[in-house]
């Protein structure tokens, strides 16, 4: 397998623009799964393209201690109970899980999907979850180099596992570190998940085309993907104008309200025309 097979959010459309796509982060966080599960459920309904969750072990905002729940037994879950949108984490914690264990957990999960699961990791920077669980939080330099040591592990494990994933998994990066992260996203990865304002992304984009030069990777085949949490007509020409083909809108619990994510929804179909 190889990096340059990228998921359909790399296909363009025929002006040569990359097809549109829109993501959910749904943060495991001060719910019930039962709540979790529903608003799965509502977002698929509703024409969602990507189902995310993230790899904590406790909440970011809200109560320090409010209820939380793991990322990767989620997935499964969601692998049964969803049948069309593609499934992730944003990111999975590079550091909690072993690489060839991680690499098995993926194809496990893409094949109780029937081929939609992106693999989204990154280095981790959560102080807490790394202490609490006993992990070596270590610096930021061992966690990138972690990452990188990482990556033709978990494509190398693939390779060898029987039965193989059912397609080339997508590897999705999510950060910005210019000399090490986006290094390794051209590299390794078909989608990049950046964060800032639009500014920020062309300028980090430009840095990651620079490092496909190196590695000799068409820019191209790199999906660009940011966080969004204003309307689309407040953000989304400018991040358009980034190169941003992919558009994940974060909700977090109890409530899970996807008004947002239904007016990003909406405005997707209408750019689709």
């Amino acid at each position: 397998m190889t990096a340059a097979t990228a998921p359909e959010a790399a296909t363009a459309t025929t002006d040569g623009r990359p097809a549109l796509r829109v993501g959910v982060q749904l943060q495991p966080q001060h719910a019930d799964y039962g709540r979790i599960r529903d608003a799965v459920a509502e977002a698929e309904e509703a024409g969602v393209d990507i189902v995310f969750n993230w790899d904590h072990f406790f909440p970011l905002r809200g109560a320090a201690d409010g209820k939380h729940f793991e990322c990767w037994t989620m997935l499964g879950a969601w692998a049964e109970a969803t049948s069309r949108v593609e499934i992730g984490a944003l990111v999975t914690c590079n550091g909690y899980r072993n690489p060839e264990l991680l690499a098995d957990m993926a194809r496990t999960v893409d094949h109780i999907s029937g081929g939609r699961l992106i693999l989204g990791i990154g280095a981790g920077w959560f102080r807490r979850d790394f202490d609490e669980y006993g992990y070596d939080f270590g610096t930021a330099g061992s966690r990138l180099a972690g990452l990188a040591d990482a990556l033709p592990r978990i494509r190398s494990r693939w390779e060898r596992l029987n039965p193989p994933p059912t397609r080339d998994i997508p590897i999705l990066v999510g950060g910005g570190g210019e000399k090490k992260t986006l290094r390794c996203t051209a590299e390794y990865a078909d989608i990049w998940h950046g964060f800032g304002d639009a500014e920020t992304i062309a300028h980090k984009s430009r840095v990651l085309d620079a490092h496909c030069t190196d590695v000799g990777r068409d820019p191209r085949s790199i999906v660009r993907s940011a966080g969004v949490q204003a309307a689309p007509d407040a953000v989304a020409d400018d991040l358009l104008a980034a190169g941003v083909g992919l558009f994940t809108i974060g909700v977090g619990g109890p409530r899970y309200d996807l008004g947002l994510l239904k007016d990003w929804i909406a405005w997707r179909d209408e750019r689709r025309g």
